[in-house]
């Protein structure tokens, strides 16, 4: 039987991958600023956009990093340190899944198995009520399904301008 070692990845490592793999790590610190509200109540959050990016281009070691590095200011602006955890999960998950699926499928898959943690952290651990937490939850799966459909249509120039 023939193993493959899931956190690997195929990039070559140049000043394009290495400049990118940086801001990937930091940017979804400074999205994660933005919270744009919608007519129906629901806030579109933007940090998934780098977290899915990393885990497609850098594979599950590269999106977990940029859930680590990239949720700090939200964990200290929130007061809630675990959701660096959930966003390591998310991550994590999403480069492996995107070893079989296309980022579409393993964004939302990734956060399936990031909800529990996201649900019992913040309900028992942060001590937020539910009814917070409920549209948290759908507001946070269709930033994740409209930035996986963004990242997934971008996979192709991003791949092109990383090549030296």
């Amino acid at each position: 039987m023939d193993y493959k070692n899931i956190f690997s990845n195929d990039i070559e490592w140049n000043y394009r991958t290495t400049g990118l793999f940086i801001i990937l790590l930091a940017l979804p610190n400074l999205l994660g600023m933005i919270n744009l509200s919608t007519a129906t109540g629901f806030k579109v959050h933007f940090f998934q956009i780098a977290i899915f990016f990393a885990a497609m281009i850098y594979g599950p070691a590269g999106g977990a990093l940029s859930g680590l590095f990239g949720s700090v200011y939200s964990a200290f602006l929130m007061h809630n340190p675990y959701i660096v955890v959930g966003n390591v999960i998310l991550g994590l998950f999403a480069g492996i899944f995107a070893r079989k699926y296309n980022i579409i499928i393993a964004g939302m898959l990734a956060f399936v198995v990031q909800l529990p943690w996201l649900v019992l952290s913040d309900h028992y651990l942060a001590g937020l009520p539910m009814g917070f937490i409920t549209p948290l939850v759908i507001a946070l799966a269709l930033s994740n399904f409209v930035w996986a459909i963004v990242v997934h249509a971008s996979n192709k120039p991003v791949r092109d301008f990383i090549k030296c």
